[in-house]
């Protein structure tokens, strides 16, 4: 698989975007946690592993991380806009940490442009409880046994009130429970994405 360095020019501000070459109707769009950037997926194998199923995957720095300059801009705004740029229907978003927030709060503010929803060790989750019915879409949350910023309370919340959804608990894992647990990760990542897209 070869990936491709973008720099994606928006309204008034651009972001850096690492994707596959090889375009498929099928996208995967992976963002990031506030210790980590784009280039995480790449050097875990996530971005090959994916597109090698024939998803198009997508991996974004948002504003301020990685090779994005900042930008006074909400990331739930760039990641609408990096979406309508890259013309992507409806992806599968994929979202770790701070980056489970930013997916969590798209998912409620633009449900007509998501496709599904992996959510990872998710922060923010008690901001939002009470709207997660209403996310409609395929969702799997994945989280470590031994989260000590995210409690795995909150992933079975998620699983609890979000109405398509599985929870995958990665046991003796931290935080960053899929760069503890990478095969198990991938499996379940893999697994969800072949079964419903």
């Amino acid at each position: 698989m070869q990936l491709v360095d973008s720099a994606v020019e928006l309204d008034d501000y651009s972001v850096h975007l690492l994707h596959s070459k090889v375009q498929t109707s099928r996208s995967v769009l992976f963002l990031h946690g506030m210790k980590f950037t784009a280039r995480t997926w790449e050097s875990l194998g996530s971005l090959e592993k994916v597109a090698d199923e024939g998803f198009s995957v997508y991996a974004l720095d948002l504003p301020g991380f990685g090779d994005s300059p900042k930008a006074d801009i909400a990331s739930v705004q760039v990641l609408k806009q990096v979406i309508l740029n890259q013309k992507l229907d409806k992806p599968v978003l994929v979202g770790p940490s701070m980056g489970g927030k930013v997916c969590l709060e798209f998912a409620l503010s633009q449900p007509e442009l998501l496709g599904g929803l992996v959510l990872i060790g998710a922060v923010g989750v008690a901001e939002v409880r009470d709207r997660l019915s209403k996310i409609k879409v395929p969702t799997l949350i994945v989280w470590g046994s031994e989260d000590a910023i995210a409690p795995p309370a909150d992933g079975h919340t998620l699983d609890s009130l979000i109405p398509d959804s599985s929870l995958v608990l990665l046991q003796g894992a931290p935080h960053p429970c899929y760069l503890d647990q990478p095969d198990i990760w991938h499996w379940e990542l893999i697994s969800f994405l072949k079964g419903n897209f």
